[in-house]
């Protein structure tokens, strides 16, 4: 090749890598940015790269992410309930089947070694998409999907008369081991159990004379250690909008309200906590419980800072005034908040359209 021939071609290289760049470079320019005040982030719906067919997803329910960074999804798909990726989105591993109604996922720190409490809340649908109610249960697994134990009907221990609906939809695990199981989508219970399953007691539930007690949808339950003096359990009661804090052994604390937020589980992170709004009463009324009307939330202590996907949060006379999903949100029932070690999140949808989490990263 002659010299002025290879100019030439190392030229249009290099201009055909410059362009390249400024399409990439503007195509992330042109991914929205939602959210407010200091927690915005940059939406990117095609993180994860995962073969819908292959890998079906039904619905994703919750994810962590494990001291070795990988990011853990639980879902309902027959196929595969437990997806397992790195933070660029590729899929690393599959497991399971056995959690027909898996829902909740929690991780255990045990020393050196990271296990899982998976929880199915008992609700599946059949083949022509009806639902269908089972009861539910809690197991500890390891990471790669070995039981350990399970949490069982609390029948079985003469808690729940026989008839009585146990569908759990979280748990949450104290520093001394103690495993707290939410039974969001049946007694709303929140039940205490030691680090071997063995049960302590139960407190919540919906018939209390004071009010405060009562928990209506007790979707989300943890350990909340941002007081480390004080480590409280924050409850969702997500048909009251509000969060409800408990201490360890049940006496009630407080509660944070957030109006026209059905709100899942709390996730504590630093000072915040994160939560995905499954529903939100639409902006000109109606029904809360029908179309896609979902975003979430982050608090900084007890306060809404941001509403990624709502409307800026807005606050008079010390009250937090009704939140509303906005036109560009990209989410449709946000269920969950993935919090990575780069303050970057990922939000797990119910009824999405058999959708993967979505990225926000922080800007």
């Amino acid at each position: 090749m002659q010299r002025r021939d290879f100019v030439k071609q190392s030229a249009a290289i290099a201009a055909s890598v410059t362009i390249l760049s400024r399409s990439s470079s503007a195509a992330e320019a042109e991914r929205p940015v939602i959210g407010h005040g200091d927690y915005r982030y940059r939406v990117i719906n095609d993180w994860a790269k995962v073969s819908p067919l292959r890998y079906p997803i039904l619905n994703c329910h919750e994810m962590v992410q494990d001291r070795d960074g990988q990011l853990i999804m639980v879902g309902d798909h027959p196929h595969n309930n437990i997806m397992i990726f790195d933070k660029s989105g590729e899929l690393l591993s599959t497991w399971g089947t056995m959690f027909p109604g898996g829902h909740g996922l929690t991780l255990v720190d045990e020393g050196d070694e990271q296990n899982l409490l998976v929880t199915d809340s008992g609700w599946t649908l059949d083949a022509n998409g009806k639902s269908i109610r089972n009861a539910g249960r809690v197991t500890k697994t390891t990471r790669d999907g070995r039981v350990i134990f399970d949490i069982g009907h609390p029948q079985t221990i003469g808690l729940y008369e026989p008839g009585d609906f146990f569908n759990p939809t979280e748990t949450a695990v104290a520093d001394n081991g103690d495993i707290y199981v939410a039974d969001g989508y049946g007694k709303d219970f929140i039940i205490q159990y030691n680090w071997k399953g063995e049960y302590i007691r139960h407190f919540g539930g919906r018939d209390n004379d004071d009010p405060n007690l009562n928990l209506k949808n007790a979707h989300g339950v943890a350990i909340d250690r941002r007081d480390p003096n004080q480590p409280l359990l924050v409850c969702t009661s997500r048909s009251e909008c509000c969060f409800k804090y408990f201490t360890l052994d049940g006496q009630y604390v407080k509660t944070v309200a957030l109006p026209n937020m059905r709100i899942c589980r709390p996730v504590v992170d630093d000072t915040n906590i994160y939560a995905g709004v499954c529903w939100s009463t639409p902006k000109e009324g109606g029904s809360a419980w029908k179309g896609h009307t979902g975003f979430m939330t982050i608090l900084d202590g007890d306060k809404v800072v941001s509403n990624p996907g709502g409307t800026e949060p807005e606050y008079q006379d010390g009250k937090l005034q009704k939140s509303y999903q906005t036109d560009d949100c990209p989410f449709m029932h946000g269920h969950d908040v993935c919090v990575d070690d780069d303050k970057n999140l990922y939000v797990c949808q119910w009824n999405a359209n058999h959708t993967a989490p979505i990225k926000l990263e922080r800007v």
